[in-house]
């Protein structure tokens, strides 16, 4: 069926309620709700329903994994638990993206233990679901441990691999599995290229990038899509080569998104190109005028050029346009629980131990030779109101939090919805040393993960 309307929803539902067994009807109005996003009108009909057996907790477990509600899948989850139904590999695959997404680690491990116990340890799906979900935590030596012991395997748990080590900074390793991939003649698909491509972005391998692109269409025949055109404008625009990145995308051979543009305008503010920053300013504004995003760039690159009159153009005219700033905030999992924190967070219980603890971090800091990175705090005040202001990153309270609760030595993962800033970077590098502690955190972009003063990305992000 292709594209069904109002009309076909209605005669496909009216037709099951009239017949003696109104059940389907019921299930796949869920379904659909579920299916279509429309998550809260499939609970209320899920919450009706007489009968619910495992396909119809399937179907509302997976609707909210997959549109943005981990928590509530969850929560799903283990209110299917308590009525004694057991999940089948459906229902491990839902229920490890919502664990994902959430950075809930122990979760995952257990619902990995069950997997073993019932034999669905031999099922691909829920296989490639937990090996995705080991990697998008940042345990890739889990998640290595996998796809190694995995009786059967197919590009989707290949690709899973590479991506995953990609993302979490381990290029060369997923270039590796890659040409294993190849030795053993399996065919990669588009997205495993595009873990490859993002594998030499996020490493500085221009030239590797340039080959592996060139080898998509020469030796396996796939077209480039629009993903990974946007993986060699990241690639140069990382690097520094922000004039070859324009350069590139004016020479695409369609045209660029605003994701393009966006990665090009990110760039210009790394790397001070205000002139082109404009340029791909304009262009998001034809293509998203509403992102809260693209005005912060270019009123941070404006306060980096010390250029205040038009950084605070850029914030009003986002206030007069009714353009929200995405709020950002961090996840870190302490014994079963998630903790959720925003900047200068004082909602937790223990908000009092965590800020003391955060002036010692300060204190012991400073001995190791830390001074704030004010620079990447765009506004036109004094110095001391600035390192206040990034003593608060909620990055920094989660971290806070482990180090008040955890017991010394314990890792420590940290999951935020935006891009890491410099001074919490330097940071968190700092407190793995001083505190003996290995930090992961995984940002809008990639996994940094911290140990013993240095960080996986090498400062290259």
């Amino acid at each position: 069926m292709k594209n069904p309307n109002t009309f076909t929803w209605n005669a496909i539902i009216r037709g099951y309620a009239e017949s003696e067994n109104p059940k389907p009807a019921i299930e796949f109005l869920v379904h659909m709700y579920a299916s279509c996003g429309q998550y809260q009108s499939a609970v209320k009909v899920f919450e009706v329903m007489p009968n619910r057996d495992l396909v119809t907790w399937n179907s509302v477990i997976n609707g909210f994994a997959l549109n943005g509600k981990p928590s509530e899948a969850l929560a799903l989850y283990q209110k299917m638990d308590l009525d004694g139904l057991k999940p089948d590999g459906f229902t491990m695959v839902s229920l490890f993206s919502a664990c994902s997404k959430l950075g809930a680690l122990a979760l995952g491990r257990r619902a990995h233990v069950y997997m073993v116990k019932v034999g669905l340890d031999k099922n691909l799906h829920s296989v490639n679901a937990l090996l995705d979900f080991y990697a998008k935590c940042g345990c890739t030596k889990d998640a290595k441990r996998v796809f190694n012991e995995m009786v059967e395997r197919n590009v989707v748990s290949w690709t899973s691999l590479i991506v995953g080590l990609a993302v979490n900074g381990y290029g060369s390793e997923a270039l590796k599995y890659f040409k294993q991939m190849e030795a053993e003649k399996w065919l990669p698909s588009e997205i495993t290229f595009v873990g490859v491509l993002y594998a030499c972005s996020h490493c500085g391998m221009v030239d590797e990038g340039f080959r592996y692109f060139d080898k998509i269409k020469q030796y396996y025949g796939i077209v480039p899509q629009i993903e990974h055109h946007g993986c060699m404008v990241d690639l140069l625009a990382r690097a520094g080569k922000v004039k070859q990145a324009h350069d590139y995308i004016q020479q695409m051979p369609m045209q660029p998104n605003s994701v393009i543009w966006r990665t090009l305008l990110g760039a210009c503010t790394k790397f001070g190109h205000v002139e082109l920053a404009e340029v791909a300013r304009a262009k998001l504004l034809h293509l998203e005028p509403k992102h809260s995003g693209d005005y912060v760039l270019m009123s941070n690159l404006y306060a980096s050029e010390r250029r205040w009159s038009d950084a605070h153009k850029a914030r009003k005219s986002m206030l007069e346009e009714g353009v929200a700033k995405i709020r950002g905030h961090s996840l870190v999992e302490l014994g079963n629980q998630v903790h959720e924190f925003h900047t200068g967070d004082r909602t937790h219980p223990q908000s009092e131990e965590i800020y003391a603890k955060l002036v010692e971090v300060t204190k012991r800091l400073r001995l190791e030779g830390h001074v704030a990175h004010t620079g990447h705090v765009y506004a036109d005040i004094e110095e001391e109101e600035k390192e206040n202001a990034l003593v608060h990153h909620s990055e920094k309270i989660a971290v806070a939090l482990m180090l008040v609760c955890s017991p010394p030595g314990t890792p420590i993962r940290v999951f935020n919805n935006l891009r890491i800033c410099g001074d919490c970077h330097v940071v968190i590098k700092l407190m793995s040393k001083v505190y003996g502690r290995e930090i992961t955190v995984r940002d809008c972009s990639r996994f940094h993960h911290f140990r013993d003063g240095s960080c996986s990305c090498g400062d290259y992000w």
